[in-house]
């Protein structure tokens, strides 16, 4: 028998998830868990008005679920701006499951995800992201139908994510040096995971200096064998003599510390949360006279790859408007720069004015 208890005012007075989403203003949040296959996940989704919430799932070994909790909300509302800049019709959703990505995976485990998802009635579109491959949404997709990115229709979204963030920092090489030419330009990729090495490989192909950092030993030796990329070492990454810092795996890492260290005049990487904290790191990128790429409009062609999918459009499409990005960087940058305003402060604006005009919204300005 299961004991319960009553709970009272003083077990909720420290409400952390309705407090957190008033904070980021979202819609709805769904806590999954499935003791038989070992499945907690968390999907969130924050801002429908544009559309269903599309937004890959991430298995990660959190420390604790408020962690966890913490980087959902925050990639949940990063995707509803994404989608809104890149004038999609999708809103912003993302999941997470709480686990060990190398040893924890089973079928039963993502097809009970699936159940989860599909209970959802279609609000939420789930697909790849950290730690998912292919074969691990097809279990999904054997559950639901509201799966994105699999293997035979849109496929791996890493080489258009890439592109986009690749052609993004061309725009703010134009921006801060006069010239898109990455030629003899010194890039530091900091992670070279599946988007990571594509981009390495763009920027080596045009003959730019690359140094590379990763916690994968083998996919760096990989990388640097490929493409002769100069490997450096974890923490390092931060001190080398750079043009472009690129941020390619986990967020948060434009923060105290290393905004003291790095000698960078153009930030642009295809990591989402790439500021700690917004308003106050954003606000010293600027002051720096650091070019900042926001990530969610640099890191779009993923999500333009699956929307593809979803509406029926060609790869050519897909790759035309990934291509797109380099317009839609120079712009928000340009305008960051005449206003004396952050970057990331600009490119929401642009999102949420979008999503105003069709549904009521908080704007933040």
């Amino acid at each position: 028998m299961i004991e319960t208890r009553k709970l009272n005012a003083e077990d909720l007075k420290d409400n952390p998830v309705i407090a957190a989403m008033g904070e980021y203003d979202h819609e709805q949040i769904l806590f999954c868990n499935d003791n038989a296959t070992g499945l907690k996940a968390i999907i969130a989704m924050h801002n429908t008005t544009l559309g269903p919430a599309l937004g890959g799932t991430r298995m990660w070994m959190y420390n604790n679920e408020v962690e966890a909790l913490n980087d959902v909300m925050r990639l949940s509302r990063g995707m509803t701006y994404k989608n809104s800049i890149s004038g999609l019709n999708l809103g912003g959703g993302k999941a997470v499951i709480i686990g060990d990505s190398k040893t924890m995976k089973s079928e039963a485990l993502f097809r009970r995800f699936g159940k989860f998802v599909n209970s959802l009635g279609g609000k939420y579109i789930t697909a790849e992201d950290v730690g998912i491959s292919p074969i691990d949404m097809t279990y999904v997709n054997m559950e639901t139908d509201h799966v994105v990115g699999l293997p035979g229709k849109s496929g791996d979204p890493s080489p258009i994510t890439a592109l986009g963030t690749y052609v993004g920092m061309k725009a703010c090489a134009k921006k801060q040096f006069g010239n898109d030419s990455l030629a003899g330009k010194k890039v530091a990729v900091q992670g070279v995971g599946h988007v990571g090495e594509y981009l390495v490989k763009h920027l080596r192909e045009e003959n730019a200096e690359v140094y590379i950092t990763d916690i994968d030993q083998d996919t760096l030796k990989h990388v640097s064998e490929t493409y002769g990329a100069k490997v450096v070492g974890l923490d390092e990454i931060y001190d080398i003599d750079m043009d472009i810092y690129a941020p390619c795996a986990l967020g948060a890492t434009v923060n105290d510390d290393t905004l003291q260290r790095l000698k960078c005049s153009i930030i642009a990487g295809s990591a989402n949360n790439q500021l700690a904290d917004e308003v106050k790191h954003g606000q010293v990128v600027l002051d720096k006279g650091i070019i900042y790429a926001p990530d969610f409009a640099l890191n779009a062609g993923g999500v333009i790859n699956v929307y593809a999918e979803l509406t029926d459009n060609s790869a050519a499409w897909a790759l035309q408007k990934a291509e797109g990005i380099y317009d839609t960087i120079y712009e928000i940058i340009a305008r960051s720069a005449n206003e004396n305003i952050p970057a990331y402060a600009i490119a929401n604006k642009v999102a949420e004015e979008r999503i105003a005009a069709v549904g009521k919204v908080k704007l933040s300005y």
